[in-house]
């Protein structure tokens, strides 16, 4: 339905987006808009671009697994327990490992924030 306030047709609509078509899925910055074009990343940045960062995994290292973990959990879990940060990691759609890793901690344990839980993580893999 047209309700009159649109500045171009439906057909015009149609027609920009296929033109535009081209551009957005070649995967290459169309420069009109730099600022949303993603950022490299640093040289000190962690190697999290080969796959789901598991503790034990190859290149999960405590700052990786840290990464991971403030990424999917952010601050709003903390203080919790394994099983609660597990199901907070189940409902965001972390890797099984992931996920697994954390709800295999000890449940009486308390963990105050993403640093604690990577440490306790790393160490609980290490020491395997």
């Amino acid at each position: 339905m047209q309700r009159g306030s649109d500045r171009l047709s439906r057909h015009r609509d149609d027609e920009m987006k296929h033109e535009l078509q081209g551009l957005l899925r070649s995967g290459h910055p169309t420069r009109s808009e730099e600022w949303n074009d993603p950022e490299p990343t640093a040289d000190d940045d962690p190697q999290v671009w080969g796959g789901p960062v598991a503790p034990g995994s190859d290149g999960a290292s405590l700052e990786t697994v840290r990464l991971e973990l403030a990424r999917l959990l952010g601050r709003s879990p903390f203080p919790a327990t394994s099983v609660e940060l597990g199901r907070v990691l189940r409902r965001k759609n972390a890797p099984d490992a992931l996920a697994e890793a954390v709800e295999g901690l000890p449940r009486k344990e308390n963990y105050a924030n993403v640093q604690e839980l990577a440490r306790a993580l790393t160490r609980t893999e290490g020491t395997r």
